[in-house]
């Protein structure tokens, strides 16, 4: 690291790589351009800026950054700058050498400590404000109570007492009382408290909550700053095969369960609330009609949301009932998910989990007015929740494959890791998290499976690595069933996609899970007629995929519902009815049901209706026929009740945010901001500065001429589009057309002005 005497002299001492890698770390400095390198520490110095640049520093740094602030406080005079040997002879019985360097080096790649000419290391003054603890904290030998201890003598505090300290744990570490004198009776409660060092005496009328106390009250990792080494997990060892296995189940269930609630919701949408979120009455529909738990669907209907498979709008067909704030319901995209394979409809889901910036596990919880979050509402977004979601699932990626951490552990490591954003990494958190990805099948065991470490690295458009692991890991899908006597269907295994179509259409779920189990029934049976399939297809497809022998009673069975199914045909009148036997057409007519149908015989085979088809199919099958749709040339039709589908929203606006600039435009950056410091060090002649006066342009176009003539370097000043005015040095080559072509030392490369903003032109020596 090369010693200058300012933060400015040392910035223009690194190299471009060094300053690239600075403007990549802090991309805030590189925008707008800055002009010199003055500039450019003017922006390091930002108290804002700082504290962005210092959210992601571990413990071991910060304690690096505290031990220059007290050194800049106690010594004003030159400024607290403190020698790299007398750093590591303070640090170094707690910490490594070479972590301390690495420390070092972290800092300084971030500009948030310098070196100067006598190899002095200096903090950026807001550095200091950063610290995630009391200032000393780091420095300091606790004598505090350990977690174990406050957790012990919690459980033996009376209400009151335990009330202070939930309130300091509140509020802030600090409160005021008048029984912190040392005459006061030692039965009142902060007596007590202090007695047992749950509270620290600062003087007469001030306690302190300590660090340790306020964390374990708070359910926050507690690690001490005084550990300037990582906390070491107990890891619980898995074989990989155990936890890609169970990874595997948790998939399976995965993509049948959220298929089942687009089933609901398509049947039956979800009405909106006012406020835009799903109300605790139509999840609790939703979990009853789908058999889950409530917590499980708001989950699947939160991440269905996010994935664009479920929105608000009106959906088509239009619900029966009316709702001015809409309804929740799937979208067409929903049909193309459910006809994917399993591993892609499972990659989907995942990847919107990792990249949700909302907290599924909250909802239920109350917020600030006592009232239960809803589903889908504004107040469960986070934008911490992906990188807290990712750092949880990286440290756990760090160990090899099948090891699993407990959560506290994760959470102190973390803690340690980005101690100013330990709150987001409380046991309730973690474990939720957690609890998340096991249903998500991205961990099992509490382990990460093959494909979910695929999965971190993969992009919104791109999993096939982490889709081909996972199809690895799903079981085979068979291409049979088991028929029992019962008229029970066994699936052994996950069906083929085919024949999973056919079996949900003959027979009805009973159970499901790694062997599903499905009910043939008359109403099932019926069903699949009613989709155009014949006696002799059902016949085919159990002869075919059955490993056991056909019960008699479900070949009778097809044969009886086949015998009288669409013996009575239903047409559109509004809708008609015809029969080949005159006398089962006259029992119709004969029926209540004639009536409400409003049926009029125009044949002895045929009779129309005012009803529409749907409505005279179903109070035919409700007054105990079988009748059948027909279209126009007498074909079966599949009249069975679609789900709705709502049209996707397009995406609302959001604010703009510009994309981070990339390392190639870093580096034309810096090359741009030396063309500005070798501009603002040159001396210069003849000079002229234009005030857009006729003589003035004239005078610029004369002298740029002349130097493009005698190969004389310029240094102009210049204002680009953006309205950013620079110095440049520049050869010029020719003036032509309103612009000037000229040759830039630097990067070596030919570049064009527009004459009109050049500011000035002066002559170099």
């Amino acid at each position: 690291m090369t010693a200058t005497d300012s933060l400015a002299g040392w910035l223009g001492a690194r190299s471009d790589a060094q300053l690239v890698t600075l403007l990549l770390l802090r991309p805030d400095l590189a925008v707008p351009l800055p002009s010199s390198m003055g500039v450019l520490a003017a922006r390091a110095e930002q108290r804002a800026s700082v504290l962005r640049a210092a959210e992601d520093l571990n413990t071991l740094e910060f304690a690096v950054v505290e031990t220059l602030a007290i050194q800049r406080m106690t010594h004003t005079a030159d400024d607290g700058g403190i020698h790299c040997a007398e750093l590591r002879a303070q640090l170094g019985e707690r910490a490594p050498a070479t972590a301390i360097d690495d420390a070092l080096n972290r800092l300084t790649a971030r500009a948030l400590v310098w070196i100067d000419d006598q190899h002095r290391l200096h903090l950026v003054p807001a550095a200091g404000e950063a610290l995630p603890w009391p200032l000393g904290s780091a420095t300091e030998i606790p004598d505090a109570l350990t977690e174990s201890e406050v957790v012990a003598a919690l459980t033996e505090l009376a209400p009151t007492e335990r009330g202070l300290l939930d309130k300091l744990a509140t509020t802030g570490p600090r409160g005021r009382t008048r029984d912190a004198a040392p005459n006061t009776p030692a039965d009142r409660p902060i007596q007590r408290l202090l007695a047992r060092r749950l509270v620290h005496r600062i003087d007469d009328e001030t306690v302190e909550l300590p660090v340790t106390v306020a964390r374990v009250l708070r359910r926050e990792p507690v690690v001490h700053p005084y550990q300037l080494t990582p906390p070491r997990p107990s890891p619980t060892k898995h074989t990989p095969a155990a936890v890609n296995a169970v990874a595997a189940g948790e998939v399976g269930e995965l993509v049948r369960r959220c298929a089942t609630v687009l089933e609901v919701m398509g049947r039956t949408p979800a009405v909106a609330l006012r406020a835009g979120g799903l109300g605790v009455r139509e999840l609790r529909r939703i979990a009853k009609h789908t058999g889950m738990d409530e917590p499980t669907v708001a989950l699947f209907v939160e991440l269905l949301a996010a994935a664009k498979l479920v929105d608000k709008g009106m959906p088509d067909p239009p619900p029966e009932f009316d709702s001015t704030d809409g309804f929740w319901a799937p979208t067409p995209a929903a049909d193309t998910w459910l006809e994917s394979p399993p591993a892609r409809r499972w990659s989907v889901l995942a990847l919107t989990w990792l990249d949700l910036d909302r907290m599924p596990w909250m909802i239920g919880m109350r917020d600030a007015t006592d009232k239960p979050l809803a589903a889908l509402s504004l107040e469960l977004r986070a934008p911490h929740a992906a990188s807290d979601r990712r750092a949880i699932l990286g440290l756990l990626a760090e160990y090899p494959s099948g090891t699993a951490l407990d959560p506290t552990d994760i959470g102190r490591v973390l803690a340690w890791r980005q101690p100013r954003r330990r709150r987001n990494f409380r046991s309730e958190a973690i474990e939720r998290t957690l609890a998340e990805a096991t249903t998500l099948g991205i961990a099992g065991h509490g382990a990460l499976g093959s494909a979910a470490r695929a999965l971190l690295h993969a992009t919104a458009t791109s999993a096939t690595d982490a889709e081909a692991e996972m199809m690895a890991a799903l079981p085979e899908p068979v291409d049979h069933v088991l028929v029992q006597a019962d008229l029970t269907v066994i699936a052994p295994g996950p069906l083929t996609m085919d024949l999973q179509h056919r079996m949900a259409l003959v027979a009805d779920v009973e159970s499901a899970g790694a062997a599903t189990v499905y009910r043939i029934s008359e109403p099932s049976v019926r069903r699949a007629f009613d989709a155009g399939s014949t006696a002799a297809e059902l016949h085919r497809l159990f002869a075919e995929h059955s490993r056991t022998p056909i019960p008699q009673a479900l070949t009778y069975l097809i044969d009886d519902v086949a015998r009288r199914h669409g013996r009575l045909r239903a047409g559109v009148a509004q809708s008609f009815i015809r029969s080949d036997d005159p006398a089962l057409l006259a029992h119709v007519l004969s029926a209540p049901v004639a009536n409400t149908l409003a049926l009029r015989s125009i044949a002895p085979s045929v009779a129309i209706a005012q009803a529409p088809l749907g409505e005279l199919l179903e109070q035919l099958r409700v007054a105990g026929f079988a009748p059948a749709g027909e279209d126009a040339a007498g074909s079966i039709v599949d009249l069975r009740p679609r789900g709705a589908r709502v049209s996707v929203r397009p995406a609302a606006q959001r604010s703009y945010r510009p994309a981070p600039p990339s390392a190639e435009q870093l580096e034309s950056l810096v090359a741009e901001l030396r063309a500005g410091e070798r501009a603002a060090r040159v001396r210069s002649t003849q000079a002229v500065r234009t005030d857009g006066s006729r003589t003035n342009v004239a005078a610029t176009l004369a002298l740029l001429q002349l130097a493009a003539r005698v190969r004389r370097s310029v240094n102009i000043g210049y204002v680009d589009a953006q309205g950013i005015a620079t110095q440049r040095v520049v050869e010029p080559l020719r003036v032509d057309s309103g612009q000037l072509e000229a040759l830039d030392p630097v990067t070596g490369a030919v570049r064009r002005f527009t004459l009109h903003r050049i500011a000035s032109v002066a002559l170099l020596e």
